[in-house]
């Protein structure tokens, strides 16, 4: 409600015109919120908000803003503001707005940096943006397992702070390997005297920097992490994960789950030009267009038989969106198994099994019902009998169809999310309408 009052605000004072208004509003937001507001208005309102802004806020908004939106703005920044950014931002934040930047300018960018903030900087940018070393930040605390928790708490007094969401220090040894981790709850507790060997908690493994990021999310879920350090195959440290990048992980992926199913993309932006928005959208009404000719061309075949039976035009809805609504519910089970981990090639078998026998048990119900009701109103027992048979058969391909169509698009590196509701369609109203009426045809003739 508060976000809704701000952006009419915003809204009333750029059609007034009264720009020292909105200066006044803006000046009381937070980054994420400007940056809300910023993808909720057209562009030309959009400019206006951009161009009130102070370089600084305009440096924290950056790392909020969707891709599109965010794309929209880089092309006016030249190499000492987005130089500027990288003062501002988290490593991982400023190699995440690098990778929206052609190669030539980013080249420039990291060329014009200090070696230091440099070298982090390519670090993150060397690894997949989906990986764990995609997602990781480079300013870490490490402290050696010979140090007395003494030492090691006048370290912090001299550095004076510590980098957000520190809940541990990292251990490594002369190698730079990772050790283990010291909580901070430990060493503000323990005696002083003792050594950091002696209190570290060796149980928390590193996460490997090639680890996908939706693994890392699995991760720190199951165990309910705040931070974890990453780690290349050798084992050395190169850096730790906090919790908030983990969480945009979250939210990401269940954006892009419910976006994909409309062919949408998740940084497209709600105000984007016209001509790019219907780009994007006619591939998937192309698709769908191809996929609902092969269903139309399956009815086709069966023409003369709907012309002897009009009730089967009516009643072919029914078979194939029961089937569509049963294969749903299993894709839409088995994906979020997939992506907790809870499914496997070790118990696909038995889950295909259930979904089978609860398909069968839910056909046998519903087809009962619906048999009965069609046999009453159109007075024809045998036109009972054939949308009954169709639709348990119907339903239970649905069932086994959505169990298996995650683990071979995921086999074929295609994303069950995107393609998954377009195939399962397909499926069920071709064999919804060939079963239907292929058995209308056998009955009638």
């Amino acid at each position: 409600m508060e976000f809704r009052k701000q952006l009419n605000e915003i809204i009333r004072s750029f059609d007034a015109g009264t720009w020292d208004e909105m200066h006044y509003l803006l000046a009381s937001l937070k980054p994420h919120e400007i940056a809300n507001l910023l993808e909720s208005t057209p562009p030309k309102v959009r400019q206006v908000i951009w161009e009130l802004l102070d370089t600084e806020t305009e440096n924290r908004v950056l790392q909020h803003l969707n891709e599109d939106v965010r794309a929209e703005f880089l092309e006016s920044m030249n190499t000492a503001d987005l130089v500027a950014a990288g003062d501002e931002l988290e490593t991982d934040d400023f190699a995440d707005i690098l990778q929206q930047l052609p190669d030539t300018i980013t080249q420039q960018v990291l060329a014009s940096m200090d070696a230091a903030d440099r070298q982090r900087v390519e670090k993150v940018l060397s690894y997949p943006e989906d990986s764990a070393g995609g997602l990781m930040n480079t300013d870490t605390i490490t402290v050696r397992p010979r140090h007395s928790l003494e030492l090691v708490l006048r370290y912090l007094r001299r550095r004076g702070e510590i980098p957000e969401a520190t809940d541990s220090l990292i251990v490594v040894n002369s190698r730079d390997e990772y050790v283990g981790l010291l909580p901070l709850s430990r060493l503000l507790t323990k005696d002083p005297t003792v050594t950091v060997r002696e209190v570290m908690n060796t149980e928390v493994e590193a996460i490997p920097a090639d680890t996908p990021d939706t693994e890392v999310a699995r991760i720190f879920a199951e165990q309910d992490l705040i931070s974890a350090p990453v780690v290349e195959q050798d084992g050395k440290l190169v850096g730790r994960i906090t919790i908030d990048d983990v969480v945009d992980v979250i939210i990401e992926d269940a954006d892009e789950t419910l976006l994909a199913r409309a062919g949408l993309d998740l940084d497209e932006d709600t105000f984007a030009p016209i001509l790019r928005s219907a780009r994007t959208r006619a591939i998937w009404l192309g698709i769908n267009l191809v996929t609902a000719l092969v269903a139309t061309s399956v009815i086709n075949i069966f023409e003369d038989t709907i012309a002897k039976v009009v009730a089967l035009a009516v009643l072919m809805p029914v078979v194939t969106s029961m089937g569509g609504i049963a294969g749903t519910q299993t894709l839409t089970l088995v994906i979020r198994g997939i992506s907790l981990g809870h499914v496997g090639r070790s118990n696909l078998g038995w889950l295909l099994n259930r979904e089978f026998l609860v398909a069968s048990l839910n056909g046998i119900l519903w087809a009962g019902i619906v048999a009965l009701g069609t046999a009453i109103v159109f007075q024809d027992v045998t036109l009972g009998w054939l949308i009954a048979i169709a639709m348990i058969i119907n339903i239970v391909v649905a069932a086994v169809a959505g169990s298996l169509l995650p683990s071979i698009l995921h086999s074929l590196h295609i994303d069950p999310a995107i393609a998954g509701g377009v195939i399962l369609t397909t499926i069920t109203d071709v064999a919804g309408f060939f079963v239907f009426l292929g058995l209308a045809t056998l009955a009638y003739s």
